[in-house]
């Protein structure tokens, strides 16, 4: 655990000294970084017996709680919206 803090405040500081300099390719490592990390997980997960034969219930949980998620979000929006517009008579 107090490797992964100290790399974050490690790549912090380094980005806070670097902060003036122009890194136009970075999004691209990190893009390609993030895609092999997905890649990795997915492979661990394979390899993985008892992530696979509960495949079908981690599924369905899954599942209900993205839509749960989805649902609070679009009732969160509607209500902010509903506030900060369609109450005080502005335009939407």
């Amino acid at each position: 655990m107090f490797t992964v803090i100290g790399l974050m405040l490690g790549g912090m500081c380094i980005g806070f000294l670097l902060r003036k300099s122009r890194f136009t390719w970075i999004h691209n490592v990190i893009t390609a970084l993030i895609w092999i990390l997905l890649f990795l997980l997915g492979v661990e997960v394979g390899g993985n017996r008892q992530i696979i034969e509960g495949l079908a219930t981690i599924g369905l949980e899954a599942f209900v709680i993205t839509l749960a998620a989805i649902l609070g979000s679009c009732i969160c929006a509607w209500a902010l919206w509903y506030l900060l517009y369609k109450r005080k008579g502005g335009r939407a």
